[in-house]
């Protein structure tokens, strides 16, 4: 997957199939546009092209209400790497900024997409809007696609087990700990990316070696407080583990694992978290006596899986 930083870079795609937005989560609703860009693409002998902005523009036009604490699915190296498995040939990430949004519709469709990279075909999942005001839909590409020489498409929308597929959905999944109903939302495992770092916590009861996992990204949506059966993935070491999402504060949480299979993780590579299950609600660490039977339980439960 190639990746750009602006529009001039990108210019010089062969037939690009386009589409636009923050699909942050890259859940089964993005997947299903992603297949039809890259089978558009085949069929015009294309290259198939995503458009993300940096940051989410809820953050820069809402900044004092809706995007005041938006937390997102993913982080951007998360996302880069959803992305990258899912097939997608181009990434072209905007920097969003007040000045970018008041491009009209028309303008972004006409200067940008046709005007800059081509475009051969543009795709658009089910009710996304785009433009100054959100004022540009697929009702508009349709109208424009004669007129600029383009085809359009829209993608319909998802179901899983007859529920529409939103990334505000799996957000409200995650942040109450319904790790199972996000994953099936998602269509993949939900994901924490870091490079481990020495936790060195234990007690003379339950001795257990914990690994920290920073979270650098302060938009990052973490689960709820509590133990997590998951894998995790850091270069040749691939295991079993205990995630532990432990309240700092009223406002911060920490990633904490436990190896349940290895000895050990690598420092210095980074590691990815699969999330499968949630298996107890929060501990305190603190209360050595409480959290030595809980983690020893759950560590228990966490072996017998099996993922």
């Amino acid at each position: 997957m190639k990746i750009f930083k602006g529009f001039e870079e990108a210019r010089g795609i062969r037939n690009p199939v386009v589409t636009t937005g923050s699909f942050d989560g890259v859940h089964i609703g993005h997947k299903t546009i992603l297949n039809r860009l890259r089978l558009l693409a085949e069929k015009y002998d294309g290259e198939s092209v995503l458009i993300t902005f940096d940051p989410h523009p809820r953050k820069v036009l809402y900044p004092d209400s809706a995007g005041k604490n938006l937390k997102l699915i993913n982080s951007q190296e998360e996302k880069l790497e959803l992305l990258r498995k899912a097939g997608l040939d181009n990434l072209i990430i905007i920097e969003f900024t007040k000045e970018f949004s008041k491009i009209t519709s028309e303008e972004f469709v006409r200067d940008i997409l046709k005007g800059i990279l081509g475009a051969k075909v543009i795709v658009a999942g089910f009710n996304h809007h785009f433009g100054f005001n959100q004022e540009g839909d697929y009702r508009k590409l349709w109208l424009w696609r004669e007129k600029y020489n383009f085809e359009a498409e829209e993608i319909p929308e998802q179901e899983v087990q007859h529920e529409a597929v939103s990334s505000t959905k799996i957000r409200k999944a995650i942040s109450e700990g319904y790790i199972q109903r996000a994953n099936a939302y998602l269509d993949h495992y939900y994901i924490i990316m870091g490079k481990p770092e020495s936790y060195g916590y234990e007690n003379s009861q339950y001795p257990i070696k914990l690994y920290k996992i920073p979270v650098s990204d302060e938009s990052k949506l973490l689960p709820a407080p509590g133990i997590y059966a998951v894998s995790a993935e850091a270069g040749p070491v691939q295991a079993k583990c205990m995630a532990i999402i432990n309240p700092k504060n009223e406002n911060e949480q920490e990633v904490l694992i436990h190896m349940i299979e290895k000895d050990y993780l690598p420092y210095g590579l980074t590691a990815t978290l699969y999330f499968h299950k949630k298996i107890h609600g929060s501990i305190d660490l603190n209360d050595h006596k409480t959290s030595a039977i809980r983690l020893k339980t759950a560590k228990r439960e966490i072996s017998e899986l099996i993922y």
